[in-house]
C-alpha cells in the first residue's frame, strides 16, 4: 500500500476498475471465474492454521462473535441447517448437539482442504451421526426448495464471487419461516477505531501469517477482502432484494463485525 493511499481509497479505486467480466480479489481486478480458484488456494494454504489463526488474530474473540451467532439461531432439536462456508466446523459442532438425533447439519465449503480439516476435527470430537460435509459453491447451493430451517455463512460471504446470486440461492432453499444468518466483517462505527484496525490489519496480520503459517500473502488478501465487503447497509438492501423480510443487523466489536439476519416467509 502506498503512502498516499490509505485502504478505503485502494478498495474504491478497485470498484471504479471493475468491468463487467470482473471482480475484485482483494484490491485486485480478475477475471469473474478465477476468483473462487484463487480464493481456494488462499485456504489451501491457511487451512492446517487456520483455527490458530484464528484465535491469534482476534485474541479469542471470535469464539464470542459465533458464540452470539448460535444464541440468535433459534435452533431446535430436529431442525435440518446448513452451514455454509462451514470451514473448520466451529458453528457446525454446536449446531450437531442442538439438532440432536432427530436432526441434521449440513458443513458445506467450496474448498476441499476445509472440509477434510473440519471432517477430522468434529470426528475427533465424537460428532459423527448428523452431520453430512458437502463441498459447494454458495452461488448455486445443490439442495431442492424450502430444505433447511436455518443457513449460516460465517466469514464465507466476502470470498464468494456474485453474491447476489448466493444470497438467492440461500433463499431458494429456506424452508418458509426459516432464517439466514451472516457473520461477516464488516466496517466499524468510529474512525477512530477504523484507523487502529486498518494499521492492525495491514501491518500486524500479514506478518503474524508468515510466522505462524509461513504465508503473509493470504493475510494480506484476508485484509483486503475485508475492505471490499459491503457495509452494514448495503448488505442489508441485498438480502432485502433477494427476497429476505424482517432483515436486520447488529454490530459486533465496534462495527468490526456485523451479524445479519434475515427471514423467509
Amino acid at each position: 500500500m502506498s503512502d498516499n493511499q490509505t485502504p478505503a481509497t485502494q478498495a474504491d479505486s478497485a470498484i471504479d476498475n471493475a468491468t463487467e467480466h470482473t471482480t475484485h480479489f482483494g484490491f485486485k481486478q480478475v477475471d469473474k471465474g478465477q476468483k473462487a480458484s484463487l480464493v481456494a488456494n488462499v485456504f489451501d494454504s491457511v487451512a492446517a492454521k487456520y483455527d490458530v489463526m484464528n484465535d491469534l488474530m482476534s485474541m479469542g474473540v471470535h469464539r464470542l462473535w459465533k458464540r452470539f451467532t448460535i444464541d440468535c439461531s433459534g435452533v431446535r432439536a430436529g431442525n435440518k441447517v446448513l452451514d455454509i462456508a462451514g470451514g473448520t466446523g466451529d458453528l457446525t459442532a454446536k449446531f450437531s448437539q442442538l439438532v440432536g438425533d432427530t436432526g441434521q447439519v449440513v458443513l458445506g465449503d467450496i474448498n476441499s482442504s476445509m472440509l477434510k480439516v473440519g471432517r477430522e476435527k468434529l470426528h475427533n470430537l465424537g460428532l459423527v451421526g448428523n452431520i453430512n460435509y458437502v463441498q459447494m459453491n454458495a452461488e448455486a447451493l445443490p439442495f431442492p426448495d424450502n430444505s433447511f430451517d436455518l443457513i449460516t455463512i460465517a466469514f464465507g460471504l466476502r470470498n464468494v464471487t456474485d453474491q447476489n446470486k448466493a444470497l438467492r440461492s440461500m433463499y431458494r432453499i429456506l424452508k418458509p419461516g426459516g432464517r439466514l444468518l451472516i457473520l461477516e466483517f464488516s466496517k466499524p462505527e468510529q474512525e477512530l477505531l477504523s484507523k487502529a484496525y486498518d494499521f492492525y490489519s495491514f501491518n500486524i496480520l500479514p506478518t503474524m501469517g508468515k510466522l505462524v503459517a509461513n504465508d503473509s500473502e493470504s493475510y494480506q488478501y484476508l485484509a483486503e477482502s475485508i475492505r471490499m465487503h459491503p457495509d452494514q447497509e448495503t448488505l442489508k438492501s441485498m438480502m432485502v432484494e433477494a427476497g429476505f423480510e424482517q432483515t436486520t443487523y447488529q454490530n459486533l466489536t465496534g462495527g468490526i463485525v456485523a451479524l445479519h439476519r434475515g427471514f423467509k416467509y
